[in-house]
C-alpha cells in the first residue's frame, strides 16, 4: 500500500525522467538506430538495415566519377542520412528520398538496380534519371514502394515494357519515364490507378498499340501536365470516350511528334476551361485551324507547327487575352499578314510575346499597326511571300528581342531600328534590301546576332554592335577594307561571314583577340597579302574559308595550332611553297581540305595520310610532282565512313535566357561531274579526291581501291603511267571517274562494268588499248570519253575490234535493211519472240536512254536546283530540331 502510494505520488516524476533519458539517447522511431557521441551530445544516424540496403545498391553500380564517394562503411561515413542524394525523415530517421540523378550526361552511374532497395519501406522520392542501366528492364519491384510520390527514371537506358506493377503506386504524384528509347507499353491501363497523379511524362515510349491512352488520361482527376511526344500515338477515339473528362485540371498537353490527325480536336476541346499549353507540332493535322481554339479561355501557348494546316488563321484567336506564344510555322497557311494582324487586335496583341508564322504562304506587307503588339519579344515570319518595305512602326517595338524576316521578298532600304534597345537577334537574309547599313546599327548594345546575307546592300562595312557573336554579311556588295575588325570585334565573337562581296586590302593581324571564333568565311572577295600568323590563335575554329582571293606566300605554320579545324579551304589563291607536313600531323580532324589552284610544289607529304577523317581532298591545279602516296588507304572515313559524319554542318546554341539557335551550315565548292557545285548539307555525303592538273608520275596505287566510300576520283592531266587499277570495281560508290590526259596503257579492266553508279567517265588521251568492255553503261557514254586512245576499239567508238565483223547471207542482204524480217516463215520468229523483243526493248530503252538522260547537261541544272532546295530544307529543319531538342531537355 505504501509502495503504491509512493509510486503514484512520484508517477509524473518517473515519466519525466524516462522521457528525458530517451531524448538524450535516441530519436523515436522504428527499428534499431546507431548513435555516436561528439563530446557529451548524442547524434542520431540512419537505420542500420536501410544503410546496408543502400550499400548493397551501391555495389551493383559502376561509379566512374565518384558520385557516391560519400557512401561507405568507414566510421566517418556511417550516417547514411548525410550521404549524397539521401534524405531521411526528421521524425523517424527512415530514408524518404533517394536522388542520384546524373548532373552531367558524361558522368552517369552504370550497372543494375539492386532489389535491396525494397528495405526502404518509407521511400517517397526516387530519382535515378540520366544514368545508364545498360539496356536492362525496369525492375518490377519499384511498383512495391507504396508510399512513393515522386518517380523519375528519364534517360536511364531502360528497355522492354513498362511494368504493370507501377499501377500499385497509388500515392504517386509525379512520373517521368521519358527518353528511354526502347521502352514500350501495349496498354497504359495501369496509369488509371494513379488517381493522385499530377505530372505524367512518357515521351519516347512506344505507345503505338496503346489505343487506350485517351480513356486512361480522362480518368486522372488531378492530372495537370501530360507529355507524350514521339510516342507513335494515333488519334483513335474509342466509342466509350465520355464527352466530359474527369481530368478537368489538365493545363499542359504536349503531344509533339506523333501521328495524330485533326480528330484529336474532339478530345482536346473538352478541356476548354483549364488548358493553358497545347503543343501538337510534327503531327498529321490537316485542314483549317478550328475556331474552337478561341474558346480555350486560359490558353497561353498554342504550338501547331510542322503540320499540313491550310486556309487562314481563325479570327477567334483574337479573343485569347492570355495568349503569350503562337507558333503556327511550317504549314500551308495563306492570306495576308495585315489581315492576321487585324484579327488579333481584339486583345491578343497586348499579351502576345512570341509570334512564329514562318514557313507558310502568307503574303502582303507588314502593316503599320504592328506597333500595337506592345509585348512582342519574338517575331518570326521567315520563308513566306511577304513583300514591300518594312514599316517605320516596326522600330517602335522596343520589347523585341528576336526578329526573323528572312527568305521573303522585302524591298527598300535597310530599316531604321534605333528603338530596338532590347534586340539580340536580327535576321533579314535572302530578301531584296538595298542601300547601306545605317550607322546607328553600331549603337545596338544588346545585339548579338546579325544576319543580312543575300541582299543587295553595298558600301563599306561600318562598326557594328560591340557584343555581336554572329555577323553574316555574305552575298552582298560590300566593299572596302576589313581593317576595322581589330577595333570593332569583341572577344566573344564566334561567327564572321563576309563571303561573296567586294572586300579588298590585307587581312588585319589581330586574330589573337578572337579566341572564341568558330567559323570564319572570307571567300570570294579581293583580299590580298599574306595570311597572318595570328590565325594560329583561333584554337576553337572549326571552319576557315579563304577561297578565291589573292593571298600570297606560304600557309602560316601557326595554323597547326588550330587542331579543331574540320574545314580548311584556301583554294584559288596565289599561295606557294610545299604542302606543309603539319597538316597531316596536327590538323587530324580535317574533313575537307582544299588547296586547289595555287602554286604549291614538290611532292605530296606522306603525313597527309594521317587525315583519318578526310572525306574531300582537293590538291588540283598546282605544281605538285612525285608519286601518289600508297598510304591513301589510311583515309578511314573513305574506307568505312563513320555514320556520325553525315554532314559538316553544326548547330551552335547560344547560351542565353532566350535560347536562340545559330545554325552554321558548312559549304564547299567541289568540282563534280565536270562542273563546280556549291554543296552544303549534302557535303558530308561526298567522298572526293581530286589531284588533277599537276605533274604527278608513276602508277596509280592499288591501295586506292580500298576507298569504298569514294564517290569522285579525278587524277586527270598528270603524267601517270601503268594500268588502270584492276580492282577498280571495289570502288562501289564511284559516280565520277576522270583519268584523262595521262600516259596510262593496257586494257580497260573488265571489272569497271561493276561500277553501277558510274555517271561520269573520262579515259581520253591515254595509251589504252584493246576492246572497251561491254555493258549497257559503258556503251552509253559519249565517244569523247575514250578519244585519244588510238588502240582502243568497240562501241561507242566508230572503229570496230578485230573479229567483230559479221557477214550476212547475200540473199538476206538483197532484201534491204527495211525488209530483213518479213514474217513468221523463218520458224523462230513467233509470238513469244515478239513479246521477248518488246520486253527487251523496253528494258534496254529504259536502261540506255534513261541513263543518257540522267547524264546529260540538264542533269547538272536539276541537281543544282535540288541541292539548293535541300540546303534550305536542311537549315529550316535544323533550326526547329534544335528547338525541339531544347524543349525535350528543358
Amino acid at each position: 500500500m505504501i509502495i503504491g502510494e509512493v509510486f503514484f505520488k512520484h508517477f509524473y516524476v518517473w515519466v519525466a525522467v524516462v522521457l528525458l533519458i530517451l531524448c538524450m539517447e535516441m530519436k523515436p522511431g522504428l527499428g534499431s538506430l546507431t548513435t555516436s557521441r561528439v563530446g557529451d551530445d548524442a547524434k542520431v544516424r540512419c537505420i542500420e538495415r536501410e544503410r546496408q540496403a543502400l550499400l548493397e545498391f551501391k555495389e551493383g553500380l559502376i561509379d566512374d566519377y565518384g558520385i557516391l564517394s560519400s557512401w561507405g562503411s568507414a566510421e566517418e561515413k556511417k550516417d547514411c542520412c548525410k550521404w549524397r542524394g539521401v534524405r531521411c525523415s526528421n521524425s523517424t530517421g527512415h530514408v524518404i528520398m533517394l536522388n542520384v540523378h546524373a548532373k552531367f550526361y558524361l558522368q552517369p552511374l552504370r550497372g543494375k538496380i539492386s532489389p535491396s532497395l525494397l528495405e526502404l519501406h518509407h521511400l517517397k522520392h526516387l530519382d535515378l534519371s540520366v544514368n545508364d542501366f545498360n539496356g536492362s528492364r525496369i525492375p518490377e519491384f519499384i511498383g512495391s514502394f507504396s508510399r512513393l510520390k515522386y518517380l523519375n527514371l528519364r534517360e536511364t537506358g531502360f528497355l522492354g515494357t513498362i511494368p504493370n506493377q507501377f499501377g500499385n503506386l497509388s500515392e504517386l504524384r509525379y512520373l517521368d519515364l521519358r527518353f528511354n528509347g526502347y521502352l514500350s507499353a501495349k496498354s497504359v491501363e495501369w496509369v488509371s490507378h494513379l488517381s493522385l497523379l499530377k505530372y505524367l511524362d512518357l515521351s519516347y515510349v512506344d505507345l503505338s498499340e496503346a489505343i487506350d491512352w485517351m480513356e486512361v488520361t480522362n480518368k486522372l482527376p488531378l492530372l495537370t501536365e501530360l507529355y507524350l511526344f514521339d510516342c507513335e500515338l494515333h488519334s483513335i477515339i474509342p466509342p466509350s470516350l465520355p464527352l466530359i473528362n474527369s481530368s478537368a485540371s489538365l493545363a499542359v498537353v504536349n503531344l509533339l511528334g506523333n501521328h495524330l490527325t485533326s480528330s484529336i480536336y474532339n478530345w482536346l476541346f473538352n478541356f476548354n476551361t483549364s488548358l493553358a499549353d497545347v503543343e501538337l507540332p510534327f503531327n498529321n493535322l490537316q485542314g483549317p485551324i478550328p475556331d474552337a481554339f478561341g474558346n480555350l479561355n486560359s490558353l497561353a501557348l498554342l504550338q501547331l507547327s510542322f503540320n499540313q494546316l491550310e486556309g487562314g488563321i481563325p479570327k477567334s484567336l483574337g479573343n485569347l487575352s492570355s495568349l503569350r506564344t503562337l507558333d503556327l510555322s511550317h504549314n500551308n497557311l495563306t492570306g495576308q499578314i495585315s489581315e492576321f494582324a487585324h484579327m488579333l487586335s481584339g486583345g491578343t496583341e497586348k499579351s502576345l510575346e512570341i509570334l512564329d508564322l514562318g514557313g507558310n504562304r502568307l503574303g502582303g506587307s507588314l502593316p503599320d499597326n504592328i506597333s500595337t503588339f506592345s509585348s512582342l519579344r519574338r517575331l518570326h515570319l521567315a520563308d513566306n511571300q511577304l513583300h514591300g518595305s518594312l514599316p517605320g512602326s516596326l522600330g517602335q517595338l522596343g520589347t523585341l528581342v528576336s526578329v526573323d524576316l528572312s527568305f521573303n521578298q522585302i524591298t527598300g532600304l535597310f530599316p531604321n531600328l534605333t528603338a530596338f534597345s532590347s534586340l539580340k537577334e536580327l535576321v533579314l537574309a535572302n530578301n531584296q534590301l538595298t542601300g547601306t547599313l545605317p550607322r546607328s546599327i553600331g549603337q545596338f548594345s544588346m545585339l548579338e546576332r546579325l544576319d543580312v546575307s543575300s541582299n543587295f546592300l553595298e558600301g563599306p562595312i561600318l562598326p557594328f554592335p560591340p557584343n555581336v557573336t554572329l555577323l553574316n554579311l555574305s552575298r552582298n556588295k560590300f566593299s572596302g577594307s576589313i581593317s576595322f575588325l581589330c577595333a570593332a570585334i569583341n572577344e566573344k565573337v564566334k561567327f564572321i561571314m563576309f563571303s561573296y562581296n567586294q572586300l579588298s586590302g590585307k587581312l588585319p593581324d589581330c586574330w589573337m583577340h578572337m579566341k572564341e571564333l568558330v567559323a570564319l568565311d572570307l571567300a570570294n572577295n579581293n583580299l590580298s597579302g599574306k595570311i597572318p600568323q595570328s590565325f594560329g590563335f583561333l584554337t576553337k575554329a572549326k571552319t576557315l574559308h579563304l577561297r578565291n582571293n589573292n593571298f600570297i606566300g606560304e600557309l602560316p605554320s601557326s595554323l597547326k595550332n588550330c587542331r579543331k579545324l574540320i574545314t580548311l579551304d584556301v583554294g584559288e589563291n596565289k599561295l606557294s611553297g610545299k604542302i606543309p607536313t603539319w597538316i597531316g600531323t596536327h590538323l587530324t580532324s580535317l574533313i575537307f581540305l582544299c588547296l586547289r589552284l595555287n602554286k604549291f610544289h614538290e611532292h605530296i607529304p606522306l603525313n597527309i595520310c594521317h587525315l583519318n577523317s578526310i572525306q574531300i581532298l582537293d590538291l588540283s591545279q598546282n605544281n605538285i610532282s612525285g608519286i601518289i602516296p600508297q598510304c591513301f588507304n589510311n583515309f578511314a572515313a573513305l574506307v568505312r565512313r563513320n555514320k556520325s559524319i553525315e554532314n559538316f554542318s553544326f548547330i551552335y546554341q547560344v547560351p542565353d535566357a532566350d535560347n536562340f539557335d545559330v545554325v552554321y551550315l558548312e559549304n564547299a565548292l567541289v568540282l563534280w561531274k565536270g562542273q563546280e557545285f556549291e554543296y552544303k548539307n549534302t557535303l558530308g555525303l561526298i567522298g572526293s579526291i581530286d589531284i588533277s592538273s599537276n605533274s604527278l608520275v608513276g602508277q596509280i596505287p592499288e591501295e586506292i581501291s580500298c576507298l569504298a566510300k569514294l564517290v569522285s576520283l579525278n587524277l586527270s592531266k598528270n603524267s601517270l603511267t601503268g594500268h588502270v587499277i584492276q580492282k577498280i570495281s571495289e570502288l562501289k560508290m564511284l559516280e565520277s571517274l576522270d583519268l584523262s590526259s595521262n600516259q596510262l596503257s593496257g586494257e580497260i579492266p573488265a571489272s569497271i562494268t561493276h561500277l553501277n553508279f558510274l555517271a561520269v567517265l573520262n579515259l581520253s588521251n591515254n595509251n589504252l588499248s584493246g576492246k572497251i568492255p561491254s555493258s549497257t553503261q559503258l556503251q552509253s557514254f559519249d565517244a569523247s570519253a575514250y578519244a585519244g586512245n588510238n588502240e582502243l576499239c568497240g562501241l561507242p567508238l566508230p572503229n570496230t575490234c578485230p573479229g567483230d565483223e559479221t557477214t550476212l547471207d547475200p540473199s538476206v542482204t538483197n532484201r534491204g535493211k527495211d525488209n530483213i524480217i518479213q514474217g513468221d516463215e523463218d520458224g523462230f520468229i513467233n509470238q513469244e519472240f515478239y513479246i521477248s523483243m518488246g520486253l527487251g526493248f523496253g528494258v534496254g530503252f529504259g536502261g540506255v536512254v534513261g541513263t543518257l538522260l540522267l547524264q546529260r547537261s540538264w542533269e547538272h541544272i536539276l541537281f543544282k536546283l535540288l541541292n539548293s532546295t535541300n540546303d534550305w530544307l536542311y537549315v529550316t529543319t535544323a533550326v526547329n530540331m534544335a528547338r525541339l531538342r531544347r524543349w525535350l531537355q528543358s
